[in-house]
């Protein structure tokens, strides 16, 4: 069978666009189920059902201030052990990830 590559081409979007709105509901209404994906490998911690309330959580976290033996990147800006310390230059300390 002979293709004519000069005519244009419709794709899923001029579709989806020449449909109607009852199709459209009701295709979004096939697509959809009631079965929530779940990756085994993913911690529980970020596990969230749709349609959770959370607005009643209250999260507290303890901070603590930079210790003697830790350093801010000033490359990276993240606070790091002086184990991983590559070289300090004028007074900057620059990590081994960003060195």
């Amino acid at each position: 069978m002979a293709t004519d590559y000069d005519a244009p081409r419709r794709g899923e979007t001029d579709e989806l666009a020449e449909d109607s709105l009852e199709e459209l509901k009701a295709r979004r209404n096939e697509t959809q189920s009631g079965v929530v994906d779940v990756d085994i490998d993913a911690p529980d911690e970020n596990f969230e059902l749709p349609g959770a309330d959370l607005s009643g959580e209250e999260l507290t976290v303890k901070v603590l201030p930079k210790q003697d033996d830790e350093f801010t990147c000033s490359r990276c800006f993240l606070l790091h052990h002086r184990s991983r310390l590559s070289r300090e230059k004028d007074g900057q300390y620059i990590c081994r990830d960003c060195d």
